[in-house]
């Protein structure tokens, strides 16, 4: 599998993670700031809608969790960030009509 597609693999991974208050997957909401591949190592950065959010615990350990899953995947690190802090902007454009804000 090339990086790219490995690449493709985890965003597909992530799309299927939901915020459990928003309807929407973390990656569509803009939650992930930036995956790097080295082989079978991955970092990821990530937020959340806000520092008192209730799945701060457990969100980043279900992406760790369900990243480390995919083949050819050895170790996962998810860093938890909170700059820049998460906006409405950040959601995508089809994060946006699902939510009714377009």
């Amino acid at each position: 599998m090339t990086l790219e597609q490995q690449k493709e693999a985890i965003i597909a991974v992530l799309k299927t993670i939901r915020d459990p208050e928003i309807p929407v997957d973390i990656y569509s909401m803009g939650l992930i700031y930036g995956i790097e591949v080295d082989g079978a190592d991955v970092s990821i950065e990530m937020t959340l809608t806000t520092p008192a959010c209730p799945v701060a615990e457990s969100l980043p350990k279900e992406v760790e969790t369900k990243v480390a899953a995919l083949e050819g995947i050895e170790a996962v690190r998810v860093d938890l960030v909170w700059d820049p802090p998460w906006s409405v902007e950040k959601l995508s454009e089809a994060a946006r009509l699902e939510m009714g804000l377009m």
